[in-house]
């Protein structure tokens, strides 16, 4: 299903998409996490990769591929996913149940939403 509006909002940091007259909000940590990308899904079943670290990426440039698909491209270097419209809408529908289970993930694994700090001492 291809929605009826893309709409990027930088003040919430997120894409909004309407769908007729309903209207969602995916933040960009949501879809930096949630790529389709293989760096982030991996080559096959049970081979993704935890993404950590993420929670104040930003979204840079939407590019159009074709007419299936947006590449998003995030301020982290990440730009490899195609999200196409059968992909963006299944992220619309299942955003809670994706986002509680990506924390448990994070918490399973000892992880944080945080950027990681690097402290260096004087020498």
């Amino acid at each position: 299903m291809i929605p009826t509006g893309i709409k990027v909002r930088k003040t919430s940091r997120c894409l909004e998409l309407t769908y007729g007259d309903e209207s969602f909000q995916l933040p960009y940590e949501f879809l930096r996490v949630q790529s389709p990308s293989a760096e982030v899904r991996g080559h096959g079943v049970g081979n993704d990769v935890l993404q950590f670290g993420k929670k104040d990426v930003n979204l840079v440039r939407i590019d159009p591929a074709g007419n299936y698909a947006l590449k998003l491209v995030f301020d982290d270097g990440h730009d490899s996913g195609l999200y196409d419209w059968v992909y963006l809408k299944h992220l619309c529908d299942n955003q809670q149940t994706l986002w509680d289970t990506y924390l448990q993930r994070l918490n399973d694994a000892g992880k944080s939403r945080e950027a990681q700090q690097i402290n260096f001492k004087a020498l």
